[in-house]
């Protein structure tokens, strides 16, 4: 019987996408996958490193995964246990240390490693094989062709930051910035394409800072590559994910007039609303600058709307600091956001800064600001009763004949439909809403 495989992902999109392409590898290796994990060979972990608890419930996770691996290993059945990701990056000896009996570790630079990695642990003797290298070949050269899981597909063009913001630790665990050439990336999307997909998401942890060359050897932007993309065939969908407003340049705006393909949504980071947080953080942008980006962009496409990235209770943030963040969500209206209390990271400037919050007045604006982002999220929810949506379907619902989906702005629907409408873009009026989903019926 074929082995089987388990991988359960932490974190960002970037690390959705890894995952995929890990598992095609798997796949190729003969490998099927299993989404229980008691029945798993082979048991991976992609990581995340962003906040300290997210790094806590891999420990936790290794644990157990430890306890099925001991129970398998009473009925004659081996297990591997594996780990990916940020988390390797910056906790490499930690995982040695806490969790030894993990047979092999692999940094977000080199999982396109992971077929050598498995063919060493048959030679190895009771230690973690961990490879963290940075290396100089792009993983991308070495990774197999991608393919379509569904109507929606994420691509990764561009990987790694040299924004250095003073809470991150995505330049130490993903490196520095690394942009695809503009043929490897419209050749990845007609295979996409080609397989199945429909809507395409170029991924990035600074994706609006793409700089890969063309054809020629000329580097291209951002804009150029949305523009190529949108000119295949088969296209109904595009996105792009995760901008930096500093980065967003004329080129990139004009897109959201011209290219229909292009939904109008889009998330952009702000992270704060105060002047002296955003310098403290060492963001390229002030309040004024990201403000002016989002009126530009409403020109552009009026119908576009927006979601961000919030951080409170950050070094030396006051209750004065915390209001100017307030006061930027009710003049931007965001749609959708995501908000974090303050986590210190080792190893980046702002965990040794002075004036750090405490984390009861952490919460407490946490709670205040998510109140106020809910609130607008609810309101455009219930305002979108009564319109009409193309809507992706992409998966089975909870209930027999419903599918769940999403709308040209990111919020999920769900609807009494056939399943011969799964991974179609279907017309759908919303017939009700909640802060977190719509209902509607297929027209």
């Amino acid at each position: 019987m074929a082995k089987k495989y388990f991988i359960k992902t932490f974190g960002c999109q970037m690390n959705v996408y890894d995952s995929h392409r890990m598992a095609v590898m798997l796949e190729n290796l003969g490998f099927v996958p299993t989404e229980n994990q008691t029945e798993a060979d082979l048991v991976l972990f992609n990581t995340c490193h962003i906040r300290e608890k997210a790094a806590e419930k891999v420990f936790s996770d290794l644990g157990r995964a430890y306890l099925i691996k001991q129970e398998r290993a009473e009925k004659g059945l081996d297990t591997i246990i594996g780990v990916a990701g940020c988390v390797v990056q910056a906790e490499d000896e930690e995982i040695a240390k806490r969790a030894p009996y993990v047979d092999f570790a692999l940094g977000p630079l080199t999982y396109h490693r992971l077929p050598e990695m498995l063919a060493k642990i048959s030679r190895k003797h009771g230690m973690t094989l961990i490879d963290t290298d940075f290396p100089a070949e792009a993983k991308f050269d070495f990774l197999p062709e991608n393919r379509a899981e569904g109507g929606c597909s994420f691509l990764a063009v561009q990987e790694g930051c040299n924004n250095f913001c003073t809470y991150c630790v995505v330049p130490y665990t993903r490196g520095a910035e690394y942009s695809r050439p503009v043929a490897e990336v419209v050749a990845e999307a007609k295979r996409l394409l080609a397989t199945g997909t429909l809507e395409i998401n170029l991924l990035g942890q600074n994706v609006n800072s793409y700089h890969g060359e063309d054809e020629s050897g000329r580097e291209r932007n951002l804009a150029y590559l949305l523009r190529r993309i949108a000119e295949l065939d088969g296209l109904k969908r595009l996105r792009y994910t995760t901008s930096y407003p500093a980065d967003v340049d004329d080129d990139l705006i004009a897109c959201h007039r011209d290219l229909q393909a292009l939904m109008p949504y889009l998330h952009l980071p702000v992270q704060s609303g105060s002047d002296k947080i955003l310098k403290a953080m060492n963001r390229r942008h002030d309040r004024k600058q990201y403000l002016n980006v989002i009126e530009k962009l409403q020109k552009a496409n009026e119908s576009l709307r927006f979601s961000s990235d919030f951080i409170v209770g950050f070094p030396g943030e006051t209750d004065a600091d915390f209001e100017q963040t307030l006061s930027l969500v009710n003049e931007v209206k965001y749609i959708q956001a995501f908000s974090f209390k303050y986590s210190r990271r080792p190893g980046t400037p702002a965990a040794v800064m002075p004036g750090q919050v405490e984390e009861k007045v952490k919460k407490e604006r946490l709670d205040v600001l998510q109140k106020l982002l809910f609130d607008y999220q609810t309101k455009f929810n219930e305002d979108s009763v009564g319109k009409v949506f193309a809507v992706l379907f992409e998966q089975k619902g909870r209930h027999k004949g419903q599918l769940i989906g999403r709308t040209p702005y990111m919020q999920n629907l769900h609807a009494k439909a056939d399943d011969n409408m799964l991974n179609k873009i279907v017309e759908v009026r919303v017939t009700g809403a909640t802060t977190n989903s719509l209902s509607g019926e297929v027209l």
